[in-house]
């Protein structure tokens, strides 16, 4: 009943203080079971010694290909530096879900997120958040990406790893009753193709108290430079928009719309730039994984582009760059997250800046199939 599934346990252990141990003692648990367990960290890593940009492209290599054999994720949705998860794992479940794979997350608060954020403050009904927009999806634990694609539990990686069992055993029942295998359905692409580039837009911004006016602008922008603007406001084509009082249906039909759209595209455009905190928005992260799994162009683009040291507070080489929760920082020469870094061509600047660029760099740009694409000096 198990041999045939793979788990890939995902989550910011590794920058624990005795992470790589904690990780292993979860590892053991689900092999206790009888499953087959990918790390991160699983194999040797091949890069030049002191070439950071490597190192971290070779972990995330490493990653990619644990992923791809994989059939379930399970990840820690734990707040990470800030209110949303940390990024790379975000990252990581939109690479698993585009190839299939089940997910199952697991936090210690489940709670909405205007019980979490804890820094708003109340104009009329709404609660507005530090950035001057509505608290986003407030009364959902995560964003709709997180919540639409994923099984989540509040306890630890155990709970988790039960419900997921637990499916298992249903799943075998229902394909013992009907003699079929019940599967999910997969959407594809559902545009006609075009003779310009599609660029989904990535971003925050879907959040704004303008978010209509601004992806509107966006998209005009995308048209200045030859590219059809898809904004994650905008219906995904074979996708119905419903109204709801549920939250919960609310937030996946939300994410149908978003997945749809990264399905759709040719080319993705991100805003990585610090959501609540120091990571990305998690719908973006989700987003982005998804779609370098697909094989889409990928680009993003952030304010500053230097090294996460230099970005996020940290105490130093001396303690390990470690942050104020005492997590090591990334010392990679990337911005944020290696998953963005070592798959990512990121650009420094706002919007428009990004698009003119990303124009002229697609006039040469090709992604071999084993060749991730270098943070642009």
């Amino acid at each position: 009943m198990i041999k045939d599934e793979s788990l890939y346990i995902a989550g910011p252990l590794c920058f624990y203080k005795n992470g790589y141990g904690m990780w292993d003692a979860l590892k053991k648990e689900a092999e206790f079971y009888g499953f087959t367990v990918a790390l991160p960290n699983n194999n040797v890593l091949e890069y030049e010694e002191g070439n950071k940009r490597q190192f971290s492209a070779a972990i995330f290599k490493n990653c990619r290909d644990s992923i791809n054999k994989t059939t379930c994720l399970i990840v820690n949705l734990e707040n990470y530096r800030g209110l949303v998860p940390d990024g790379g794992s975000v990252y990581e479940m939109g690479m698993a879900y585009a190839k299939g794979a089940k997910l199952y997350g697991f936090t210690r608060d489940k709670r909405p997120a205007r019980m979490k954020y804890g820094h708003g403050k109340y104009v009329g009904n709404d609660i507005i958040d530090l950035d001057g927009r509505k608290l986003a999806h407030k009364d959902l634990a995560f964003g709709p990406c997180i919540v639409g694609s994923t099984k989540i539990v509040e306890g630890k990686f155990g709970d988790a790893l039960q419900m997921f069992m637990t499916d298992i055993e249903e799943d075998s029942k229902l394909k013992a009753s009907r003699n079929v295998f019940v599967l999910d359905a997969d959407p594809q692409v559902t545009v006609e193709p075009s003779d310009k580039p599609r660029v989904y837009l990535s971003t925050f911004e879907r959040y704004d108290n303008d978010a209509k006016e601004k992806l509107e602008s966006m998209k005009r922008i995308c048209e200045k430079y030859g590219f059809i603007g898809i904004s994650p406001l905008d219906d995904a084509p074979m996708v119905e928009r419903i109204n709801s009082d549920d939250v919960m249906e609310m937030a996946y039909n939300q994410f149908d719309h978003f997945q749809q759209h990264v399905r759709n595209c040719d080319i993705i455009l991100a805003n990585l730039n610090n959501y609540h905190g120091y990571e990305p928005n998690d719908d973006v992260s989700f987003e982005c994984g998804m779609a370098f799994q697909l094989g889409k162009k990928c680009f993003g683009y952030l304010d500053e582009v230097k090294p996460m040291i230099d970005l996020v507070p940290n105490r130093g080489e001396a303690f390990e760059y470690r942050d104020l929760n005492d997590m090591n920082v990334e010392n990679f020469a990337n911005p944020l997250n290696l998953m963005f870094g070592a798959s990512f061509t990121l650009f420094e600047g706002k919007f428009e800046e990004a698009i003119k660029q990303m124009a002229e760099a697609l006039v040469d740009f090709k992604l071999a199939d084993d060749l991730v694409p270098p943070v642009l000096d």
